[in-house]
C-alpha cells in the first residue's frame, strides 16, 4: 500500500493529527501508546522538538500498521528526505513551500502544508500537495473555511489547525473541515502519558 493510501485510511479511521510539540525520544512511546489506545492513526513530531528523527524513528518503529507517523514544521527540502530516512511518511508544514510539497510528493510522501488563502491553497494543490491545513485556524474562522471550500476540488480536505479544542470542533465540522491537526489542548510539555491518553479520548468522543 501507498504511503498515500495508508494515509487515507488512517484518516477514515480517526481525522485527528496528534501534534507533539517538544516532545522528548525517552518518553514518546509512551505517549503514543495512550494516543492509539485511544484511537488515533495520525501523530506528528514536529522538527522543532528535541531529537525529532529519533523521535519519529521510535514511533515508526513501535506503531508499524496501526498509526501513521510523520514530522511538523518541515521547512526545507533535505528535511523531507530526513524524516523519510527516520520512517516518517507524513511531512506537515506551517507554511506552502511549493519545493517542499514537490519533494514530498515526488518521494511519495504524504504532504501536508499550511495554507490561509485560496492563493496558497490552490498552489499548495497544483505542488502536489495531498491535503491542506488551515494555518493559524484562530485567524481564520469556519465561515472563512467554506468560502474556500466553495472553490477548491470538491475532494480536497482542510484541516484547521491551531486552537482546536473538544469543544470548539462542531461549526467547523459543520463548514466543511473533515478533520483538524491538535496541538497543546493535546499535549503539552510536561504532560504524562496519561494525561494525554485522558485529552485524546475527549476529542475523540467530540468528534
Amino acid at each position: 500500500m501507498s504511503h498515500i493510501a495508508e494515509f487515507d485510511a488512517a484518516f477514515a479511521k480517526c481525522p485527528l493529527i496528534a501534534i507533539l510539540r517538544g516532545v522528548k525520544p525517552d518518553e514518546v512511546e509512551a505517549i503514543g501508546d495512550e494516543l492509539v489506545a485511544a484511537g488515533f492513526t495520525l501523530i506528528e513530531v514536529p522538527m522543532n522538538s528535541p531529537e525529532p528523527l529519533e523521535s519519529v524513528s521510535r514511533l515508526a518503529r513501535r506503531f508499524a500498521g496501526r498509526a501513521v507517523i510523520g514530522a511538523g514544521t518541515v521547512l526545507k527540502v533535505e528535511q523531507v528526505q530526513q524524516v523519510a530516512d527516520a520512517g516518517g511518511t507524513m511531512i506537515i508544514s506551517p507554511n506552502a513551500n511549493l519545493d517542499v510539497i514537490r519533494a514530498s510528493a515526488a518521494a511519495g510522501l504524504v504532504s501536508l502544508p499550511g495554507i490561509m488563502t485560496p492563493s496558497e491553497a490552490f498552489a499548495a494543490l497544483d505542488a502536489g500537495a495531498t491535503a491542506l491545513k488551515l494555518f493559524p485556524a484562530e485567524a481564520a474562522s469556519p465561515t472563512v473555511l467554506k468560502a474556500m471550500r466553495a472553490v477548491l476540488p470538491r475532494e480536497t480536505r482542510v484541516l484547521p489547525v491551531g486552537g482546536i479544542a473538544p469543544d470548539t470542533m462542531g461549526p467547523w465540522q459543520a463548514a466543511g473541515a473533515p478533520g483538524f491537526g491538535l496541538g497543546s489542548a493535546l499535549y503539552k510539555v510536561g504532560l504524562s502519558a496519561a494525561d494525554v491518553g485522558a485529552n485524546a479520548r475527549a476529542f475523540v468522543a467530540a468528534l
